[in-house]
């Protein structure tokens, strides 16, 4: 008898543990329709776990949706005439945000929602994306979807806390710069092309951008948001195909992830444990979720944490 009890416990051990690995890279909306608007964008999670997502309800907000939470909640209301788009944290837990609408990055210190201006530059076209380095370096996409072409801006942070930024300059002329992430080593910079559909990867050298070269480029529909994970694996959205694109980072297509929606506009990593990927969905204005293998960059930016140390076998 004892030895049918052990055969079904393992059994039973065996069945969970296929249920768990089917639920990987299966996604499903997380909060209600119409909680955001069509500009939904920015996703960024904070150390506590938080997620935040601009223009809930209206243009020129960020909502919060709490861990385990499936509903969000305004969090700060932007000053008059300012619309955000990116947002990342760095690890002292200031928020940056893009604000395309006046050509600014604004900040958010801890513990409060007042946003100030970090930067701004009238050089600007629209500041699109942001991504962050380990020593709080920003860089921005600055698309111009008119003229189908791009720049990206590092920003640094001067002594007097307020942002001092340079266009980078670049051996190749860019398309519209969108999505835009480092690898887990800060060394590369990967920058998504909305309309050409292709994912560039640049070196870094101050304010240079060097040795480019074409990771992937897609047969159709165009490119948005990109984020990294600890691996150095890119996931970009590509919206009108309703889908997130996992590439390896010699831009090997590992697997695409059906979206629940045709319209994915940015995607960001969190969760306890940073292996949740958060997307957010224009067509609906909602928020979907989906577990990965791997935690993200930045939760392992945030936390030093163990899952981030020792990279998949």
């Amino acid at each position: 008898m004892r030895r049918v009890e052990i055969c079904v416990a393992v059994l039973v051990l065996g069945l969970t543990s296929a249920a768990a690995e089917e639920v990987l890279f299966s996604s499903s909306r997380l909060t209600p329709k119409g909680e955001y608007t069509t500009g939904i964008e920015g996703p960024a999670v904070d150390a506590a776990g938080n997620l935040f997502v601009v223009n809930y309800h209206q243009k020129g907000t960020i909502g919060r949706l709490r861990p385990g939470a499936t509903q969000s909640e305004l969090f700060a209301k932007l000053p008059t005439g300012s619309i955000g788009n990116g947002i990342r944290f760095g690890r002292d837990g200031r928020m940056y945000v893009a604000d395309y609408r006046k050509h600014n990055v604004l900040v958010i210190k801890p513990g409060q929602t007042k946003a100030d201006v970090y930067f701004h530059s009238s050089g600007f076209n629209q500041p699109n994306d942001l991504a962050i380095a380990a020593d709080g370096t920003l860089y921005a996409s600055d698309p111009s979807f008119a003229h189908r072409s791009g720049q990206i801006w590092r920003i640094e942070r001067k002594p007097d806390g307020s942002g001092s930024g340079v266009v980078m300059s670049s051996d190749r002329t860019m398309g519209t710069t969108n999505g835009i992430d480092l690898s887990p080593d800060g060394k590369t910079l990967y920058v998504s092309e909305s309309q050409s559909r292709e994912v560039w990867a640049y070196a870094l050298q101050g304010t240079k951008l060097t040795s480019a070269h074409l990771v992937k480029k897609f047969d159709s529909g165009e490119l948005d948001g990109l984020r990294t994970d600890a691996d150095g694996k890119i996931f970009v959205t590509r919206p009108t195909k309703g889908s997130v694109a996992e590439l390896a980072p010699d831009g090997t297509l590992v697997r695409e992830i059906k979206l629940s929606a045709t319209n994915p506009t940015n995607l960001t990593f969190g969760g306890p444990d940073g292996k949740t990927v958060y997307v957010t969905q224009a067509d609906g204005g909602y928020i979907e979720s989906f577990l990965v293998d791997r935690s993200g960059r930045e939760p392992c930016l945030q936390s030093d944490g163990p899952t981030c140390a020792t990279p998949n076998p």
